[in-house]
């Protein structure tokens, strides 16, 4: 592999680093800027409302740039914006900082897949984008229980500070390792958006997406106060468990591409019917910590192993019936990852708020991935009732 493809997964550790690390912090900058836990956890979903619907827009304006400097350019407004959100005074400042960092985030994502394929023969370039992805998912292993250290030890802003320090870094290795003749793509768009998103079958792949994926983070976005007050864990020992969260994820996630390259509609549904049983599971373990631990560690191994089953069956779809946007559907399908993550994230801000508290997320969660459930069920069965039809063999793949 390349020294190129190092650049890009620097920057893919620092941006998963800065989009997961709030949510070890919320407790912590709660208390600092004097605001309550669910007005802490609008920090989630502002970020994730900044990828979904920034991401297309700055993709289609942005398309004409040379892919060198446009990344360049993201790295420099993810650093802005980390280094806004450690300056904030306040809470709309901090806000807008993330909207900043989550601005390059969804456009990041859109153009480096391409430009890691570009980067090597056509034969390994599954093995690039796949490296790539690598940094986003270490950061969750390993930069979320480490940004969450250091913000409990020197304070919220020194994670964010850290934070800009690696988009620095992955500045540096961009400028010095990516080559300047890369090769752009026609830009896709919203014209072409749009008719992808009047699909029927596709919206209801993108619903699936963020009920399944956003189910999660209606008790990820709250578990560090959840581990602390429901538990009764110390905040050093939430590290920890962030630590074990976050190495079931990268293992659910290398298993479920496993489990969906034959039939991604099956092992959906396998994978969202156990997801839905061990986040109500959850309610019941969570103030034993040792029963906590396994349930959750259970949790995050589901949580993320929908995510390659998720994108495999949307690509499938897109070429069934919008075959000239295989690409933006791709690109949706991630924006409708984020818009999960949003309503996940409110959604919780709201149970925690109310009279069931911080206990309930779980149960509540539970609810949205039975409603993905529920639509992969559907899908799957439009998909055989168009199977079974007799012109199907004449319907293009």
């Amino acid at each position: 592999m390349p020294l190129a493809l190092f650049a890009l997964t620097v920057a893919a550790y620092a941006i998963g680093t800065t989009e997961f690390v709030i949510v070890g912090l919320l407790p912590t900058v709660a208390t600092d800027l004097a605001i309550t836990l669910p007005l802490a956890g609008l920090i989630v979903s502002v970020y994730a409302l900044g990828v979904t619907f920034g991401a297309p827009v700055l993709t289609a304006l942005t398309g004409r740039l040379g892919r060198k400097p446009l990344l360049l350019c993201l790295m420099a407004l993810f650093v802005a914006g980390n280094a806004l959100a450690a300056l904030a005074p306040g809470y709309g400042v901090l806000l807008a900082g993330r909207v900043l960092s989550a601005f390059a985030h969804g456009v990041f994502f859109s153009v480096g897949a391409t430009i890691a394929a570009d980067l090597v023969s056509p034969d390994r370039r599954a093995s690039a984008i796949a490296m790539m992805f690598m940094g986003l998912t270490v950061a969750i292993v390993t930069g979320v229980p480490l940004g969450t250290v250091i913000g409990q030890t020197f304070g919220w802003r020194a994670t964010f500070w850290a934070v800009a320090g690696l988009g620095l870094v992955a500045f540096a290795a961009i400028a010095l390792l990516l080559p300047s003749n890369l090769r752009r793509e026609k830009p896709a768009g919203l014209v072409e958006q749009v008719r992808v998103l009047g699909s029927g079958r596709l919206i209801v792949v993108f619903a699936m997406t963020a009920l399944g994926y956003g189910g999660t983070f209606v008790t990820f976005t709250f578990l560090s106060p959840l581990l602390q007050e429901v538990t009764g864990l110390s905040a050093g020992t939430v590290s920890l468990v962030l630590v074990l969260y976050g190495a079931a994820i990268a293992l659910g996630n290398i298993v479920g591409g496993k489990v969906a390259d034959r039939d991604p509609v099956k092992a959906l549904v396998v994978l969202f019917a156990l997801q839905a049983a061990v986040l109500v599971l959850f309610t019941f373990t969570a103030p034993a910590p040792a029963f906590a631990l396994v349930t959750l560690a259970a949790l995050g191994f589901l949580s993320f192993a929908n995510v390659p089953g998720l994108q495999l069956y949307v690509v499938d779809m897109a070429r069934r019936h919008r075959p000239a946007g295989v690409d933006v559907a791709s690109a949706l399908n991630i924006a409708a990852f984020n818009l999960g993550i949003a309503a996940g994230a409110w959604i919780g801000g709201l149970v925690v708020a109310s009279p069931l508290g911080l206990r309930a997320t779980p149960a509540v969660g539970a609810v949205l991935v039975a409603a993905a459930l529920g639509l992969t069920l559907l899908s799957g069965a439009l998909d055989r009732r168009e199977r079974a039809r007799p012109d199907a063999a004449c319907q293009p793949a």
